[in-house]
This record gives C-alpha cells, sequence and structure tokens, in this order.
C-alpha cells in the first residue's frame, strides 16, 4: 500500500468523479483509476460503486476514508516536523479558493510564500465556499479563501479580507434605477440573477430574505460575478452583487445598497483552529502582509 494509492483514494471519495478527482491530483484519469484498483485487491474489497455515472464509497470504502485521511495527514507531519528541525519548510500545502477567484493578494501571499519557501509545493483547488470549508474541517484543505456571510465556522479561525453589502445592479432603463432607496422588497419585484447556493453571496442574500420572508425568483445563476453582470447587463434579471463586485461593471450598470440589508457579503480565509502546520502559518504570514496593502509613505 502506497501513500499515493491513499491521496487518488481520498480524492475521488471527494470529489466523487474520476476526472475531477485526476485533475485535483495532476495525473491521467487512468493512472488514478489504475492505482485505486490495485489499492482495492490488497485490500480484497472495493472501494467504489462504479455501477452509476456518480462515484459513490460501498461499505468498505467509508470505512478506509478516515483512516486513510489519518495516514496522509500523518505523513505530511512528519516532513514538517523535521522541517522545523531543519529550519527548512518542505512538504505540500493544499490551499483553496472560490471559484473565479480574482483577488491578486491571495496570489501576491502564495508567490511571497513560494520564494521564502521553495521546498514547499502549493496545490490550489477551486470549489464553492460551503464545499471548502468542509475540506478546511475534513483536512483535505489547509487553508482557505472563502465567501461567508456569518463568522467564523466551527472549530475553524478567519482572517477577514472584505466586508462589503449587497447592492442591486441593473441596466440604467430599468425601473430600480431610477429609485433612489431600494429595499429587499423592491428588489424581490423583480427575477434575480444570482451566484448559486454555497457561495458567500448567495448565502447573505438567502439570510436576508428568509428574515423577511422573501421567496425571490432566482431566474438565473452563474458562479462569477462578471457572468452575473453580464446577464443583467443583457435584461435577464435583476443582478445581485456586493459593492466590488459592482463597482467592475458601472459603465453599464447602476448600482443601489439594498437598503434594508445590513447582512454583510464577506471573504475570509479560514484555517482549523490551534493550526499546528508551520507552513499554515507562513502563508497567513504573508496573506496578512499582502492584503495590508503597501504601508503609507
Amino acid at each position: 500500500m502506497e501513500l499515493r494509492q491513499l491521496e487518488y483514494f481520498v480524492a475521488v471519495a471527494e470529489e466523487r468523479n474520476f476526472t475531477r478527482a485526476a485533475e485535483r491530483v495532476r495525473i491521467s484519469q487512468s493512472g488514478v483509476s489504475a492505482q485505486i484498483r490495485r489499492l482495492e485487491r490488497e485490500l480484497g474489497a472495493e472501494l467504489f460503486d462504479r455501477s452509476s455515472r456518480a462515484v459513490a464509497l460501498t461499505v468498505a470504502g467509508k470505512a478506509a476514508l478516515g483512516p486513510a485521511r489519518a495516514a496522509l495527514a500523518a505523513a505530511g507531519a512528519v516532513g514538517r516536523a523535521v522541517g522545523e528541525v531543519t529550519g527548512l519548510l518542505r512538504g505540500r500545502l493544499r490551499v483553496g479558493m472560490v471559484l473565479g477567484c480574482t483577488v491578486t493578494p491571495l496570489f501576491d501571499a502564495l508567490a511571497a510564500f513560494h520564494r521564502a519557501h521553495p521546498g514547499v509545493e502549493i496545490a490550489l483547488l477551486e470549489g464553492n465556499s460551503d464545499r471548502l470549508v468542509e475540506g478546511v474541517r475534513a483536512g483535505t484543505v489547509d487553508l482557505a479563501l472563502v465567501g461567508t456571510a456569518t463568522t467564523a465556522p466551527d472549530g475553524l479561525e478567519e482572517l477577514t479580507i472584505i466586508s462589503e453589502r449587497l447592492v442591486v445592479a441593473v441596466p440604467a432603463g430599468h425601473p430600480l434605477a431610477r429609485q433612489r432607496r431600494v429595499t429587499l422588497r423592491d428588489l424581490a419585484a423583480h427575477p434575480i440573477v444570482c451566484m448559486p447556493s454555497g457561495t458567500g453571496l448567495r448565502t447573505a442574500f438567502d439570510l436576508a430574505c428568509a428574515a423577511q420572508d422573501l421567496r425571490p425568483v432566482i431566474a438565473l445563476q452563474a458562479g462569477a460575478a462578471d457572468a452575473v453582470a453580464d446577464l443583467a447587463a443583457r435584461g435577464l434579471g435583476v443582478a445581485v452583487l456586493s459593492e466590488s463586485m459592482a463597482a467592475g461593471h458601472d459603465d453599464r450598470l447602476t448600482a443601489r445598497l439594498v437598503d434594508d440589508v445590513d447582512t454583510p457579503v464577506m471573504l475570509a480565509l479560514v484555517w482549523k483552529s490551534g493550526q499546528s502546520n508551520s507552513a499554515v502559518r507562513e502563508l497567513l504570514h504573508h496573506s496578512r502582509r499582502a492584503f495590508a496593502g503597501p504601508a503609507p509613505a
């Protein structure tokens, strides 16, 4: 039994798809399938039910998942322990980020970290915020940049990067563009274009609607803010965005704060409480510097 086989097994179990798992571990799908078949022969049991389009764990697979994660975490801890003694960080750092991320300070932090610690391999994983948070909890993601509408998720710590209010963004001729004050009820009277469930912005919007017992019609959903804005600009619905998301489209959309919604849309780095991983602590150090921006003259 090899560690790479366990890594591939965990990747398929979490992605529920051999193709996505292969992209995640950066080898061919056939390579992932072959190694998992070899692992199954060694264990004497099938780990996945392959009878349907969606890959599912068998009873044996469910039993193996926890120990496999623990084995991978222990192997990583060995390298980190030696690195701390020698003063050289090694190993792999798994960083999650929301789909369509264009937050350049995160990339600046990763570049600074790489220059300081070239012995650490950085793996970037994209996903929606809910999925990334679960990955951090499970230990398959070390640190993640996620959208949220609440304080730090249970068991995790956070560094808030951005906290903004919800806005409605519409073309110049739309009735809401002529209103100086837009309420959530005004917004809910129109078809809405928004991000999908599991994103921080959608969570903030859903919480605000639930608080006022409103059930708006979500006409279209898109995972990237630019796509939401493009759909609204073409008259397919009213865009719900954050302030900074809408600011990039002020040449074609008029943005109005949703006046009676105080639930913020936040972008935050999250990691496990009591983090002992030196690489995570180092990346947090570089992240704080990158997001703080240049010092004033």
